[in-house]
């Protein structure tokens, strides 16, 4: 066997030679058919401009449905994370084979919409066509430049209908009147929150006001929305118990996710964001300051605990409801919401965070930036189970390694805000420097094991005999 000179490729390398040469002739093509120097200097400058004035219009542009960033795609094992799994919704995955088994499910779901609505097809199918001009402007122009305005009036009205409905035999337990299988529910539940699946809000509002039951599916949408954001397990929130009352689930939290309050969503991941996070609040100025400042990264759980931070659940279920607490002079609370975690964690969080990534979404990436947290927190299964003793975690994919991996996963290349949980880190930092944080750590380093403290008498003791010992040795004592 030879060595290849830097340069020359092997017999069955030579299939790549024509790819390689196709793109070099490509980029001499387009560096051919660049515009003169004045033109490319006149883009530059107009561009710059163009940025100015976007940023001083105080009317928000429409946050756009879009495909995953080039970045994360680029990355195969996301594939699992943002490719449907059971059902295409909207224009984007329209019309690929393995989703056409689900066409049937939409369908029944669509018909059973229409008939509870006390309208015609007609009626409802009209204020969708009439209105697909500003539809069509809720996507981004690559997810919908192929289809014609009735292909894609048509493909929002089936899919909104049947969203819809699904919904409301989610929260009414109703699958099984239309012979829809619970696993199918299931699978069809998780497809609802992707983010290349999403349908715009107000295409399901249109809808909903020209139905009879527009309040029943209002409370529906909020419980549904509740059950997810309150991470029950998976089994549990495809379907609520039957026959109870939308009336008697409704809470403030849902009036607050209300579709006809002031807070006015894109899509339905978009409404999920909301419920998980609480009302954004302004970052105070020591957010900013400490955010500046070189903290070392964020301890583990394990650091946490062996500095005298012990770990709390905090009594709401935000996201960024994360604090440090201090309780003595010897210990300190991290207070950290409950969570669940399974089969669909990590595409959910990962379809959020791809959300914050769009570039058209002005946010402050708390998504992300829980995350990130939570990944400093579980670098091993122990980390895990830390969690779980403290209340914070409950784990349904059974191994305590998956659930770390998951978040480890997910927090890979991650670019959180710097002044979201800047004051915790530097309270936690504070506690960190302090005599008491230090003898904690000194008791956890020498002794953690049960056996450590008889074993550390044990040979004071032998040190002090042996002393005795040498002491009358060298001094024996006088006979009387």
């Amino acid at each position: 066997m030879t060595k290849e000179k830097f340069g020359e490729t092997s017999s069955s390398q030579d299939y790549n030679l024509p790819l390689l040469q196709g793109i070099r002739r490509k980029a001499v093509r387009q560096y051919k058919s660049l515009p003169s120097t004045e033109s490319m200097f006149k883009m530059v400058m107009e561009a710059g401009e163009t940025a100015k004035t976007k940023s001083a219009d105080a009317t928000p542009k429409i946050q756009t449905i879009q495909k995953f960033a080039f970045l994360l795609r680029e990355n195969k094992g996301f594939k699992k994370y943002y490719e449907p799994r059971a059902v295409s919704l909207g224009p984007i995955h329209y019309g690929k084979p393995k989703y056409q088994l689900a066409e049937k499910y939409k369908l029944i779901l669509a018909s059973e919409f229409i008939k509870e609505s006390g309208k015609v097809i007609d009626e409802l199918y009209k204020k969708v066509e009439e209105n697909i001009k500003e539809l069509r402007e809720h996507y981004e122009e690559d997810a919908t430049k192929d289809y014609p305005d009735k292909a894609l009036a048509w493909i929002l009205f089936l899919d909104g209908c049947a969203i819809l409905q699904y919904i409301y035999c989610s929260i009414t337990n109703k699958f099984e009147d239309l012979n829809i299988k619970h696993d199918c529910a299931v699978l069809g539940q998780q497809d609802l929150f992707l983010l290349e699946n999403q349908l715009p809000y107000r295409l399901l509002k249109w809808l909903m006001k020209l139905s009879v039951k527009k309040k029943e599916l209002n409370e529906s949408i909020d419980i549904f929305i509740k059950n997810v954001s309150d991470q029950k397990s998976e089994g549990h929130q495809a379907e609520s118990k039957k026959g109870e009352s939308l009336q008697s689930k409704e809470t403030p939290h849902e009036q607050r996710l209300s579709m006809d309050g002031e807070r006015k969503p894109t899509h339905l991941l978009h409404l999920l964001r909301m419920s998980l996070l609480d009302n954004p609040k302004k970052v105070s100025n020591s957010s900013q300051e400490n955010s500046k400042k070189d903290w070392q990264s964020y301890r583990n759980v394990q650091d946490l605990i062996n500095a005298g931070i012990w770990l709390k659940p905090c009594k709401t279920t935000f996201l960024n409801d994360i604090s440090y607490i201090r309780s003595s002079c010897f210990i300190g609370y991290l207070t950290i919401p409950k969570m669940k975690v399974d089969n669909s964690t990590g595409q959910k969080f990962f379809n959020l965070m791809a959300f914050e990534m769009c570039p058209d979404f002005i946010n402050n990436y708390e998504i992300t930036s829980y995350i990130s947290f939570l990944n400093s927190l579980m670098n091993h299964a122990d980390h895990v189970m830390e969690l779980k003793k403290a209340g914070i975690l409950q784990n349904f994919l059974g191994s305590d390694q998956a659930v770390a991996k998951i978040f480890n996963e997910l927090g890979t290349n991650l670019v959180p805000n710097p002044n979201i949980y800047s004051d915790v880190r530097a309270d936690i930092d504070k506690h960190h420097q302090t005599l008491n944080s230090r003898m904690f750590r000194f008791y956890h380093d020498y002794f953690d094991s049960p056996w450590s403290i008889p074993a550390f008498f044990g040979i004071l003791l032998q040190l002090v005999l042996t002393g005795i010992q040498t002491w009358f040795s060298v001094k024996p004592t006088s006979r009387s």
